[in-house]
């Protein structure tokens, strides 16, 4: 989430479905799925396919898979029984009992009590609900059954402290309830658990719908979920409340609409909001009166409300934040969304403004003033919240500049990338801006020094460098540390052409491996001319090869790409291939030079996206000849090289055996 980028996909055959979600397991860093109820998979994070991930059959439908990381994997069915994963595998077609009758599972959860894994899961049945309280490993089970109400359990959760289940219940009236359950109990018989009120959070008549309950600590519960009111409508939101005092610590509604889903894992929650998968670290400290009612006036933590990004809800930026009572801290750490903004606010300090306010009273101020304001705003920044305030700070910068054309502090905006840790996260809007300001400089920086930059903003780069003449680029200052070493450059910037050796391999060598010959005065650019670009230009471009990206992502904006320039960037890859293969080490010098794997990926996926086009294009034609007959040669040349790999290892060996101080001539025959 820190880089924003997909680090892996699994899929299973047309016509499979996954049936409940896959879960990690701790000890042997694998990932365990159920699709089609008993079908089960393990695969590791290097595996590609599914089809060949270990499969296993089992003899009954899977409710749900647990993962606890000091306990390993357990596996709850449909029919009640529970069996760790190291039973499982052991016999995937073993008996399995049913544990329920008529009873369907609303909700589980597992936990571990001192060494034993505890499995707790919810039922349903004629409006009854029971609650089941399993040790696998002990083949301890009980049963008991929850007093009815009026409304009805929407959703559960549940902890366990000094060998007591604490069970919470949302129901739909808006009210929780809290049940307690003793671990150590000898009784087989059914038992009604009775049941405390610990806070009721709507008003009359309001019900909730598609809501998911989570337990921060003992005093505060998180609610995520849709309030519906007479006359109201339904409102989205996410509440933070503290259940010892009975008080709303905070909320947020969100306006793009959720899933209904909340996660809570160390200290982050995890919640779908619209299209974003959004991450908010909250802090519960200790609950008290004062904190509980905003009365706090002096707290361990200076500034608990941090950082919070959201949505823009309109097209100005708006500066939104939980408005936290000081018990309960939020803020936002990433987003799953590269393309949306957020604002980042800090919640006012007695004394002193904060960031959000600093901001806006500074919107419409003079623009020295403004510089002069965000310099002392980001040396006297704290450091937890230092990258945020940057973050900030180019917001505003950007901001001003889209609010008037004229204004472009690229001096500051280029200090601030190439001194600060920033990412395309923190301040979406950078690069847009410098495309727009056609600041090559500042996006080669960026695309250096950026680890989340979306495929789309790679590609507009991408094609506004290609775009850009070579005479125009002559008068802009571009870092050429990547190219200076192995691009000749006279005084009139014209390169000194030099005579490429290919791995042992000239092209005349193998001029008779390819069906078609192509006169040497004919061609206009050939595999051993200079670069097809300027060192400007091609600097540019290798700042691109650089950037992170995921193929899948990449590909549909590649074939975006006009042809001449898609013609022109695959000579300038195949430049840059067949210098690296000069190189015994395949490695081009200078610094920040494009690796031998990254020219290869893009000249992959360039011929992936245009392999089309070029190969009716006549100007492609002797691109990809060259190409072709390079290629092939390099085959050969190692191919070669497999032949005598085994007289070459048995010299080594000769060469160990021999004895220093004696002096010998060897002849050696290679078969």
């Amino acid at each position: 989430i820190s880089d924003q980028k997909p680090l892996g996909c699994w899929s299973v055959k047309h016509g499979q479905i996954l049936t409940c979600p896959v879960v990690c397991n701790f000890e042997t860093h694998e990932y365990i799925a159920v699709h089609d109820d008993k079908v089960l998979r393990i695969w590791k994070n290097e595996d590609i396919s599914l089809d060949k991930a270990f499969k296993a059959t089992l003899s009954a439908d899977v409710y749900r898979i647990h993962s606890l990381p000091q306990g390993g994997p357990v596996v709850l069915f449909k029919g009640g029984a529970v069996r760790t994963l190291d039973v499982l595998l052991e016999a995937p077609q073993q008996e399995i009992e049913n544990v329920i009758s008529g009873e369907v599972i609303r909700w589980s959860g597992a936990f571990m009590e001192g060494q034993q894994p505890v499995l707790i899961f919810t039922t349903e049945k004629d409006k009854n609900f029971f609650v089941y309280v399993q040790k696998p490993k002990l083949s301890s089970l009980h049963k008991y059954k929850l007093e009815r109400e009026s409304a009805k359990p929407v959703c559960f959760t549940a902890h366990i402290t000094n060998q007591t289940v604490t069970l919470l219940c949302l129901y739909s009236n808006g009210s929780v309830y809290q049940v307690l359950i003793p671990l150590q109990q000898d009784t087989e018989e059914e038992e009604i658990l009775s049941k405390s009120l610990l806070l009721n959070f709507s008003a009359s008549e309001t019900v909730l719908k598609g809501t998911s309950l989570v337990a921060l600590d003992k005093d505060h519960v998180a609610v995520l979920g849709s309030l519906i009111a007479p006359r109201k409508g339904s409102r989205e939101c996410l509440t933070i409340w503290n259940t010892k005092f009975q008080t709303l610590q905070t909320s947020k509604e969100l306006p793009l609409g959720t899933s209904g889903q909340l996660w809570c894992y160390e200290e982050k929650f995890f919640l779908i909001h619209g299209e974003v998968l959004t991450v908010i670290m909250y802090k519960c400290e200790t609950s008290s009166l004062a904190a509980a009612v905003g009365k706090l006036k002096c707290s361990q933590t200076p500034d608990v409300s941090s950082f919070v990004n959201w949505n823009t809800l309109e097209d100005e930026e708006l500066v939104v934040s939980f408005q936290s009572q000081e018990s309960v801290a939020l803020k936002a750490e990433s987003r799953m969304n590269l393309r949306s903004r957020g604002s980042t606010v800090t919640e006012q300090q007695p004394e002193t403004l904060s960031i959000g306010q600093l901001l806006l009273d500074l919107k419409d101020a003079p623009n020295y003033v403004l510089e002069t304001e965000l310099r002392k705003l980001m040396a006297k920044a704290p450091t937890p919240d230092l990258q945020a305030t940057i973050g900030c700070v180019v917001t505003a910068l950007t901001d001003r500049c889209k609010r008037n054309p004229k204004y472009y502090p690229q001096p500051f905006l280029q200090e601030i990338v190439e001194t600060r840790d920033l990412s395309y996260s923190l301040c979406p809007d950078l690069m847009a801006v410098a495309l727009e300001k056609k600041d090559m400089h500042l996006l080669q920086i960026c695309l250096e020094r950026f680890p989340d930059i979306p495929e789309e903003i790679t590609f507009a780069c991408l094609k506004a460098f290609l775009s850009m003449s070579e005479s125009h680029l002559q008068n802009i200052d571009v870092n050429l540390d990547s190219v200076i070493c192995y691009i000749d450059v006279e005084f009139d910037n014209k390169e000194v052409k030099t005579e490429i050796v290919e791995n042992g391999f000239g092209a005349e060598m193998d001029q008779d491996m390819c069906g078609t010959k192509i006169p040497k005065q004919s061609q206009p650019w050939s595999d051993d001319d200079s670069c097809p670009v300027g060192p400007q230009k091609a600097a540019l471009l290798n700042a691109v090869l650089h950037s992170a990206y995921t193929e899948t992502f990449l590909l549909p904006h590649l074939k975006n790409l006009p042809a001449g320039q898609a013609i022109l960037f695959l000579r300038y890859l195949y430049y840059l291939y067949v210098k690296c293969s000069e190189k015994v080490n395949t490695t081009l010098p200078g610094i920040r030079s494009p690796t031998i794997n990254q020219i290869m990926d893009w000249m992959c996926l360039l011929l992936d996206a245009h392999f089309t086009v070029m190969v009716m294009l006549p100007e492609a034609k002797e691109l990809l000849s060259n190409l072709h007959k390079f290629v092939r040669a390099q085959v050969r040349f190692y191919s070669e090289l497999n032949k005598i790999e085994g007289s070459l290892r048995e010299l080594q060996r000769l060469n160990h055996l021999r004895e220093s101080h004696t002096y010998s001539i060897e002849v050696l025959e290679i078969i």
